[in-house]
């Protein structure tokens, strides 16, 4: 893709296009090692204390909001977000986004939050497996780039947050955190293939 290329409606065609409801079941195992606090608190910690520190504010907020089933929307995103930067707002862009060097452009629509909205509000489809459910989600904030900074922080919390709301947490996430393209429906089904081979890793 080049820069005059919307990834973001690219995204929304492969999105529509890919068959989610192939994911991998996800059956509940006894509570282990939890993946996102492991990562937080070694890696994450390592390069940077203060962000580690934020990061794992933001998941203590994501999980009680997966406790009390929140609807997921762009408001609740945005109250982790402000954990995550430490910032007073956590407002939603307000021109398109660009990432991976330029070669991806998100574009802007007077839509565009909206749709960002509908598409959260699927992670409650029960016609979709939760490991299916969960990866769109991460894809949906990554390729939605509905923030300034740290939609990649936005987007490994959303995960969690789906998962965690039917008491599922990975015992791993560092294998998540690799560049995804908009163009690659491969790729996505990977993501909810990867979610099921963590989570079998107790």
């Amino acid at each position: 893709m080049t820069a005059a290329t919307d990834s973001l409606a690219v995204w929304l065609r492969v999105r529509r296009e890919a068959d989610w409801q192939r994911a991998p079941a996800l059956q509940r195992l006894q509570p282990g090692r939890d993946g996102f606090r492991s990562w937080c608190e070694g890696p994450a910690r390592r390069r940077d204390p203060m962000r580690a520190e934020r990061l794992l504010a933001a998941y203590a907020l994501a999980r009680e909001d997966a406790v009390r089933r929140a609807p997921l929307d762009f408001a609740l995103l945005a109250g982790w977000q402000r954990a995550v930067l430490a910032a007073p707002r956590a407002a939603f862009r307000v021109s398109d986004a660009y990432a991976k060097a330029g070669r991806e452009r998100y574009g802007l629509t007077a839509r565009t939050r909206a749709d960002f909205d509908s598409c959260l509000h699927e992670t409650t489809d029960p016609d979709v497996p939760l490991a299916g459910r969960a990866a769109r989600a991460y894809l949906d904030v990554a390729f939605f780039h509905p923030f300034s900074d740290g939609n990649a922080r936005a987007a490994l919390l959303t995960l969690v947050h789906v998962l965690a709301r039917e008491e599922i947490v990975l015992p791993e996430v560092g294998p998540l955190q690799t560049a995804r393209y908009a163009d690659d429906p491969v790729g996505a089904a990977d993501l909810a293939t990867l979610i099921a081979v963590l989570h079998r890793r107790r």
